[in-house]
C-alpha cells in the first residue's frame, strides 16, 4: 500500500501545531508565567524552547520522514539488527493511549461548556463551582460529551490523511487562530486590561524573589519541553507524511511559533479580563471552567464571548485528539495490517470502556486519590504521560539521534537537513549528545520528586 501524504505543508504545519497546542498552553501557561515573574519567564522560556523543544521536535519529525513510519516501525527500520530500542516504541503507543483516556473527558467539558454558552443554559447558573460540580458529579452527562468526541475523532481519521484528518484539522486550527485573535483584541479593549497585562508579561523582580531564580529557571525549563508534546511519536507520524523538500529544523520553528503564539495569546484573553473584574486567577481546571465563567458573568455580552471562548477551546483540545488518534490509526494498520475503518471500529471501543475510569474518577470512583489527597485518575494518567512516558522518551529518541549505538548523528544530521530551509547546525553535535541529555535527565527526576 502507498504511503498516505499531507496535501500540502499548510496542512503538516497546522496539523503538527494542532497537536503540540492544548489545554495546557492556555491554562497552564499563563498562570505559570505570571507566577513566575511574568516576562522574565517568557524569555526564559522562548530560550528554552530553542535548547530543548525544537531540537527533540526535529528528531522526531527526521525519524518519521526516513522511516516513512510510526513509532514501532521507524525504530525497526533505523536501528541496527539486534537492537531493542524499537521496545520504546510500544511504551510511546501505550502513553498515546493513556493521553486520549483523559484527555477525552477533558476536551467533553470543552464541548458541554460550548454548548451550554451556545444554548443559553450557563446563565441560569449563579455559582460557577458548584456548577462544575455537578457537571463533574453526573457520570452520564461526562460519558455522553467524551462519548461525542471519540466518535467525531473516530470518523474524522477513518475518512483518510488528507480527506479527513487534514481536511478537518486545517480548517478547524485556522478558525481557532481567528478566534484567539478576536478574543484577544476584546479582552484589550476591557477596563483594567493594562493591569493584566503587567502581570503578565512585565517582570515582578518580587514575585522572582518570592518564587526564588532557581525555580522560575526550572519551571520555564518544564513549560518549554512539555509544550510541543514530543517523545511518544505523536511528531513522529506528521514526519512521516511529509517529502524531502524542505530542512525540518525550520518546520520544527514554525511549529514552536504557532504553539508559542496560542500560549501567549492565552494570557492576552484571560488576564486582562480578569483584572478587570477583580476576579482572582486560579491554576488548573478551575482557572477555565470556575474562574472565566465569573469573568463572563460580568461582561458585557458574556454569553457570546462566552461561546467563543470555548468554541476556541473545543477546537484546541479535539486537535489534540485527531492528531494522537491519527498515530494510533498509523500504528494499527502498519502493525495488523487493518484498513482505516477496522481501525477505526476497533479503537471506538477500546478508548470509549478505557476512557471511563476517568469519567468516574470524579464521582463513582473519588474516593480512589492515588497520587494522595485531592487527586483523581485523571491525575493519574496525566502524570504517567506527562512526568515519565513523554521525558524519558524524549531522552531516550535524542539518544538514539545521536549515539553510534543507535540510529547515529550523522544520519539524523543528514536527515534533519535535507531541504531547503532553516538547518540544524552541525556543531552542536557534543551539546546534543552530552549536554542536552544531562538536562533531560534533570528535568525527569525534579519531575519525579
Amino acid at each position: 500500500m502507498e504511503r498516505e501524504k499531507f496535501g500540502s505543508r499548510l496542512g503538516f504545519i497546522l496539523i503538527s501545531a494542532g497537536c503540540a497546542i492544548g489545554i495546557g498552553n492556555v491554562w497552564r501557561f499563563p498562570y505559570i508565567a505570571g507566577n513566575n515573574g511574568g516576562g522574565i519567564f517568557v524569555v526564559l522560556y522562548m530560550v528554552f524552547l530553542l535548547l530543548f523543544g525544537i531540537p527533540i521536535l526535529s528528531m522526531e519529525l527526521s525519524m518519521g520522514r526516513a522511516s516513512k513510519s510510526s513509532i514501532i516501525r521507524a525504530y525497526h527500520k533505523l536501528e541496527k539488527p539486534g537492537q531493542k530500542w524499537h521496545l520504546h516504541g510500544y511504551i510511546g503507543m501505550v502513553g498515546n493511549y493513556i493521553l486520549l483516556f483523559f484527555y477525552t473527558t477533558v476536551s467533553g467539558w470543552m464541548l458541554g461548556y460550548f454548548i451550554k454558552y451556545l444554548t443559553g443554559n450557563i446563565t441560569k447558573q449563579t455559582d460557577s463551582r458548584q456548577m462544575f460540580a455537578d457537571v463533574t458529579a453526573d457520570p452520564l452527562i461526562m460519558f455522553i460529551w467524551m462519548a461525542i468526541i471519540v466518535i467525531i475523532a473516530i470518523i474524522v481519521c477513518s475518512m483518510g490523511l488528507q480527506n479527513g484528518v487534514e481536511k478537518v484539522t486545517k480548517y478547524m486550527m485556522l478558525i481557532l487562530l481567528g478566534l484567539i485573535i478576536v478574543l484577544a483584541i476584546h479582552s484589550l479593549t476591557l477596563p483594567g486590561a493594562m493591569k493584566g497585562m503587567k502581570y503578565f508579561i512585565v517582570p515582578d523582580i518580587n514575585q522572582i524573589k518570592k518564587t526564588g531564580v532557581a525555580n522560575v529557571i526550572i519551571e520555564a525549563m518544564r513549560q518549554a519541553f512539555f509544550t510541543l508534546s514530543v517523545g511518544m511519536g505523536s511528531m513522529m507520524i506528521f514526519g512521516s507524511y511529509i517529502d524531502k523538500e524542505r530542512a525540518l529544523t525550520g518546520e520544527g520553528i514554525h511549529i514552536t511559533i504557532l504553539d508559542t503564539f496560542v500560549a501567549i495569546m492565552s494570557g492576552v484573553i484571560i488576564f486582562p479580563a480578569c483584572m478587570s473584574y477583580d476576579i482572582p486567577t486560579d491554576s488548573g481546571p478551575s482557572l477555565i471552567f470556575v474562574t472565566l465563567p465569573k469573568v463572563f458573568e460580568h461582561m458585557s455580552g458574556g454569553r457570546f464571548w462566552g461561546t467563543m471562548f470555548f468554541l476556541f477551546m473545543t477546537f484546541a483540545a479535539f486537535s489534540t485528539v485527531i492528531a494522537v488518534l491519527e498515530n494510533i490509526f498509523a500504528c494499527n494498520m502498519e502493525a495488523f495490517g487493518w484498513n482505516r475503518k477496522k481501525a477505526g471500529i476497533v479503537n471506538l471501543f477500546i478508548i470509549i470502556i478505557m476512557s471511563i475510569p476517568c469519567v468516574l474518577g470524579f464521582n463513582v470512583l473519588s474516593g480512589f486519590t492515588p497520587l494522595g489527597a485531592g487527586s483523581t485518575v485523571l491525575d493519574l494518567e496525566d502524570f504517567l504521560v506527562s512526568s515519565i512516558i513523554l521525558p524519558i522518551g524524549s531522552l531516550i529518541i535524542l539518544l538514539f539521534c545521536t549515539s553510534k549505538f543507535g540510529w547515529g548523528f550523522e544520519n539524523y544530521i543528514s536527515e534533519v537537513n535535507t531541504g531547503k530551509g532553516i538547518k540544524m547546525p552541525a556543531v552542536l553535535k557534543f551539546y546534543l549528545k552530552y549536554i542536552l541529555p544531562l538536562l533531560i535527565l534533570f528535568i525527569i527526576i525534579d519531575g519525579l520528586i
